[in-house]
């Protein structure tokens, strides 16, 4: 199965926190044994340092050797080969904890072999208070040794993981966007299905309507030439209103096929030297074609500019631009198209008479499928995707493209152009 680049770079995303995660678990897997034996290092040192001052007391020499023996984790037995009083075990073990610093928690036993039984001493918080032993089950007597005490850490495998919370939050951090990266890689694969089937519903659409519709253009060009109809008013009316309506049946539908080519990457800018001039003459003649109501439509331009622009897609934003403007502009339109050089940047400006654009609609304007309602009747005409196209087109030129409300009335649309001469 071939992978689409998406899912190419979603894979070695995936796989690069992945990566990431496992190596952190691996620090703190490292970390914690490197603590684990810091900590038994501390210990075993600090119970020589006891044994030595319990000796030292006696005015004595340690006579055996390996007195300290780690029975378990936190469990660990220490050879005195000599009789001492549980407190004075008891007042070194706190002074020697408190003075390497190792805030453990312990409790202590200490054998006494006259009556061959453990006698348990008291449970020493880490914060060096004093409360009755906790678990007397934890302490088992050893046959090797006569005179011995032990001591076990409730709390020592606690302690570990606690030492280690900062490497704790990396790895929770790490997990967290974990979770948001899979979220956010589940919603964009659904959001690419979606994407994928409504341009696969545009385009069979707009295929399904524009083979009919040209069969419908094409029997009512032929009819319009028929004399039976050329000599009946009415009927040659009907037919024009079919012609007509069918014209912009086909502009939307273009529109349409735009948006969907845009969408898919399958439109492309041919750039060329694109005299400014001519193409307003052509966007104004078109307009008087396609409108029946009296319209005026103005061209301040004081020479003739050459711009750097795909000729087709430049004509079909001005005429965008100019068809809304007529649409917005009540029963007497008034456009001015004024081309200017400002800050050594060329801008078009298309201005109207109409009744502007509501200040909650204005940030929407260039939104796919947005529309504004119209005053003068209460239907949104148009499917949204006009100024939608226009902003593409502009994009993908590198314009700068700019609608606000006059002062007065209408509103005024500017192109802002950098490459042109």
């Amino acid at each position: 199965m071939k992978l689409s680049k998406l899912n190419i770079v979603i894979l070695i995303g995936f796989l690069a926190i992945i990566g990431v995660i496992v190596m952190q678990l691996l620090l703190i897997n490292n970390a914690y044994n490197l603590e684990k034996k810091e900590t038994e290092d501390k210990i075993f040192f600090t119970l020589q340092d006891v044994l030595e001052k319990l000796y030292r007391d006696k005015n004595s020499n340690l006579t055996v050797t390996d007195q300290v023996k780690k029975e378990s984790d936190n469990y660990y037995i220490v050879n005195v080969n000599d009789e001492f009083e549980s407190t004075i075990i008891e007042h070194y073990l706190t002074e020697e904890f408190l003075r390497l610093k190792l805030d453990l928690a312990f409790e202590y036993a200490v054998y006494n072999c006259t009556s061959n039984s453990l006698v348990y001493g008291s449970y020493i918080s880490s914060k060096g208070e004093k409360e009755p032993i906790k678990c007397r089950t934890c302490f088992t007597k050893n046959n090797d040794y006569t005179y011995y005490f032990a001591l076990h850490f409730p709390e020592l495998k606690q302690n570990y993981f606690k030492n280690l919370n900062q490497y704790w939050i990396y790895t929770g951090v790490l997990f967290f966007l974990l979770i948001i990266y899979v979220y956010s890689v589940l919603l964009m694969l659904k959001q690419k299905k979606y994407t994928e089937l409504q341009k696969d519903f545009i385009n069979n659409m707009t295929h399904e309507f524009k083979t009919p519709l040209a069969s419908i253009l094409i029997a009512s060009n032929y009819s319009k030439e028929q004399p039976e109809i050329k000599n009946n008013p009415r009927l040659a009316r009907y037919n024009q209103i079919i012609i007509d309506q069918s014209n912009k049946l086909n502009q939307h539908i273009e529109k349409i096929l735009y948006v969907a080519k845009t969408e898919s990457k399958q439109m492309f800018i041919e750039k060329s030297k694109v005299d400014l001039l001519p193409v307003l003459e052509l966007v104004k003649e078109n307009v008087f074609l396609k409108f029946e109501k009296i319209i005026e439509v103005d061209i301040i331009c004081s020479k003739n500019y050459l711009i750097n622009a795909d000729k087709f897609h430049f004509y079909n934003v001005l005429f965008n631009l100019v068809d809304n403007a007529v649409k917005y502009s009540g029963e007497k339109p008034k456009i001015k198209l004024k081309v200017k050089e400002k800050n050594k940047k060329l801008v078009i400006q298309i201005s109207d008479n109409g009744s502007g654009i509501p200040e909650k609609d204005l940030s929407f304007i260039f939104d796919k499928f947005y529309r504004v309602a119209r005053e003068d009747s209460k239907e949104i005409e148009g499917f949204g995707i006009g100024l939608s196209y226009v902003k593409k087109i502009c994009d993908m030129h590198h314009w700068k493209i700019e609608i606000k409300n006059n002062k007065e009335e209408g509103i005024t649309a500017e192109i802002i152009i950098q490459d042109y001469e």
